[in-house]
């Protein structure tokens, strides 16, 4: 069973970056569509990004141009690079692992990081 852990949260500035990191061990990546997802305070998870087993990439509607998400099986770790951002992308972002190997899924697969918090202030 792949165990999950996000890196890179922090305060950033309205227009600025961040890159968050998923690190997984107990398991490898490659076997695994990889996903990022957000959830603000009293919502639920919200999709962000998905890279596929074959590395395809689907983007919600509102990071796409912003966001980009990336796998390296080698180093067993999928980042989430954040560019632009604004005070409405702050959320606890989770990294997700599923089994089902599309890209071309937006509902999360079997296992979840802790996650990692972004503010970003305007």
């Amino acid at each position: 069973q792949v165990q999950l852990v996000e890196s890179g949260g922090g305060l950033v500035q309205a227009g600025g970056s961040l890159r968050l990191s998923c690190a997984a061990s107990g398991g490898t990546i490659s076997t695994y569509a990889m996903a990022w997802f957000r959830q603000a305070p009293g919502k639920e998870p919200e999709f962000v990004a998905r890279v596929g087993r074959t590395g395809e990439r689907v983007y919600a509607d509102s990071m796409e141009g912003r966001f980009t998400i990336s796998r390296d099986n080698t180093g067993n770790t999928v980042d989430l690079q954040m560019n632009s951002l604004k005070p409405e992308d702050t959320a606890v972002y989770l990294c997700n692992a599923d089994r089902r190997p599309s890209a071309f899924y937006t509902s999360p697969g079997e296992y979840w990081g802790q996650g990692t918090q972004v503010t970003v202030s305007s």
